[in-house]
């Protein structure tokens, strides 16, 4: 009776390991891909709702005789974004989430971060308007609006 032993040769086992090394290389860069990518993505449909909660506001404000915007300091009730929206938005300082850096009469102010970079937004009262503020330190301004 033969008796053999089967095993794995070091050199197998170091080219399983430069296998592994290359997809690795590969594949972690394309997961922080689809994370910036979701965090866009979330943004999108966050800045849609709020553009739409600001246009159905504006109507019900319209049916009972008030021809304005909702204000900046009710804009906020409950929460960010509590005004305008049945459930306000949790507010963070991290990627991937919204926070109010200013308020006054007439404006309000609002960052959202993507991969580490603030993106600056602002609501006008006067006009409604929700939009991004262009600039060299938001450049995920354009795929956040467009």
């Amino acid at each position: 009776m033969k008796n053999t032993q089967q095993a794995f040769t070091m050199i197998e086992l170091v080219f399983v390991i430069v296998v592994l090394g290359i997809l690795s290389a590969i594949a972690i860069p394309r997961f922080s891909a689809t994370r910036t990518d979701a965090q866009i993505s979330k943004a999108r449909a966050d800045i849609a709702s709020i553009r739409s909660g600001i246009i159905t506001e504006r109507q019900s404000r319209l049916i009972t005789g008030t021809n304005s915007f909702i204000s900046t300091a009710n804009m906020d009730n409950g929460g960010l974004f509590g005004g305008v929206l049945t459930y306000p938005i949790t507010s963070a300082t991290t990627d991937g989430h919204w926070e109010r850096t200013a308020t006054d009469v007439n404006t309000s102010t609002y960052v959202y971060r993507v991969n580490g970079n603030t993106n600056q937004f602002k609501y006008t009262a006067s006009s409604g308007i929700f939009t991004c503020v262009k600039d060299a330190t938001a450049p995920e301004c354009a795929d956040l609006t467009d």
